[in-house]
């Protein structure tokens, strides 16, 4: 070999040895990326930013955008298209994504949830009014039970596979390449399969709980199972409303869940983040200590229209409700943040017990080694005594949303309705409470009946005593709240 030639040869094999490297660091930095959804508006962030629910326990994006037009018959018969007839709310006609998703590049866009899926309601003043969006307020309308079983649904199709998934994914992304495809023929489609039936057949043993329906959860079932403890029949069924996320700083040191079995504010929002499918070392801190930090001082978005509220009541109704109300309710106040025990309060049992002393020991463990490690949660006695800032939108009411308006918690619970429909958006100004009954309303809501377990309307019999006239005028007055 000549010495030209020897140089050229030495030349191209450095060439080639630069393209490998170069293209080794390029694949090094795509299998390894991990971009979080980030928006410099809080409140764009607080709708679509990341908290790490959409790493482990994310869906792959694409294939999540064409589940609903591949398996419309798992999804519930509700008013909507697609994931709208689960509940999710979209801001306007055309959104890729509905409210309280994010989407994570890592490596692939994965889709996950975040804390307004939850907490961003929809209330309308007619049927065929506009959607108002409500930051923080509970999701009466997003069925969280209804979306983990159409994913299972569809991931148990014999039809979930790439013959079938790739083709409605390419109408929906034209730039999806031949790379992708074998990438998702090969890896994507049969992890995102094979993790769904995983999840489904982990949570099996939950399917004995009467169905949530909108705007409840069983927020502790999953932990049980996270730590291998027995779920028996007398805690089995821990369905509960999902609760306001506004103003939180007078909440720190109150005990906080329905039952009380916490009273540290960024405890709480961190086992939220767990509970929607962030782990410990997935949770995206920054991201959510951005969103607990807003959440502080967020007050109450909407207030209860003025024209609808009779002023010349409203003092009267404020005496009554500082005589009978304040001392457990208002901020401040000698029994707010307090658990009433559930002797005296009487309300539905289920939900206390469902949250056993083992499971609380075991919550404690949570965050070994971190410093957000858990060490507050407890078993309590009772339910704890809410703040009832911006009330008017957190119907139905008491903890498992068994009382469907205010003026319906104030009638003793023999004359408190045993049938009525919720997930409805269309709200009952008079009676201060979400419309339940009705054609409409049983078109678009989820049947509840307060016969079935844990979901009884007993008990919290306070002010069922007072006289019509003082029931009306302290109805006047908690609408200003």
């Amino acid at each position: 070999m000549s010495a030209a030639t020897y140089r050229k040869a030495v030349a191209v094999v450095g060439i080639l040895v630069v393209v490998a490297a170069v293209g080794s660091l390029v694949l090094m930095t795509y299998l390894t990326r991990n971009v979080p959804e980030v928006h410099a508006d809080i409140q764009q962030h607080f709708k679509y930013g990341s908290i790490g629910s959409d790493t482990d326990n994310g869906v792959p994006y694409w294939i999540w955008r064409v589940l609903p037009r591949l398996f419309p018959e798992y999804l519930p018969d509700r008013p909507g298209e697609g994931y709208a007839r689960i509940g999710f709310i979209y801001e306007a006609p055309g959104n890729d994504r509905p409210i309280g998703t994010s989407v994570r590049e890592h490596p692939i866009p994965l889709v996950g949830l975040n804390c307004a899926v939850c907490h961003t309601g929809v209330l309308q003043d007619a049927p065929d009014g506009p959607a108002k969006i409500v930051l923080g307020m509970p999701a009466i309308q997003f069925d969280l039970e209804m979306y983990f079983r159409f994913l299972f649904a569809c991931a148990a199709d014999p039809r979930f596979n790439a013959d079938t998934l790739i083709p409605a994914i390419k109408q929906e992304n034209p730039s999806f390449g031949l790379l992708d495809e074998l990438m998702y023929r090969f890896i994507v489609i049969p992890r995102a399969r094979d993790g769904l039936n995983r999840r489904a057949a982990e949570i099996a043993q939950l399917a004995n709980q009467p169905p949530f329906g909108p705007g409840r959860v069983d927020t502790f079932g999953a932990y049980k199972i996270h730590f291998g403890l027995p779920i028996g029949d007398a805690d089995l069924v821990g369905i509960a409303d999902l609760p306001s996320l506004w103003n939180q700083r007078p909440r720190q040191g109150l005990w906080l869940h329905w039952d009380g079995n916490n009273d540290r504010v960024q405890e709480r929002n961190i086992s939220a983040a767990l509970g929607a499918g962030a782990t410990e070392d997935s949770l995206d801190e920054p991201s959510l200590n951005r969103i607990a930090d807003w959440t502080m001082d967020f007050q109450p978005p909407l207030r209860f229209p003025e024209d609808r509220i009779d002023r010349a009541r409203v003092e009267a109704g404020k005496a009554i409700y500082q005589a009978r109300c304040a001392a457990c309710h208002d901020i401040g106040a000698e029994r707010i943040g307090q658990v009433t025990p559930l002797a005296q309060i009487g309300t539905d049992a289920e939900r206390l017990n469902s949250f056993t002393p083992e499971l609380a020991e075991k919550m404690n463990t949570f965050g070994t080694g971190r410093p957000w490690r858990f060490s507050h949660f407890r078993k309590s006695d009772g339910y704890a005594n809410m703040p009832l800032d911006g009330l008017w939108l957190r119907a139905p009411y008491l903890h498992n949303g068994s009382v469907p308006t205010l003026r319906d918690l104030l009638e003793p619970p023999e004359r408190r309705p045993t049938l009525f429909y919720r997930g409805y958006t269309v709200y009952d100004y008079a009676n201060v409470g979400f419309v339940t009954s009705g054609p409409e309303a049983e078109r678009a809501g989820f049947r509840y009946d307060t016969t079935v377990r844990g979901n009884g309307n007993r008990g919290h019999v306070y002010g069922t005593d007072l006289t019509p006239e003082e029931k009306a005028v302290l109805l006047e007055y908690l609408k200003t709240l």
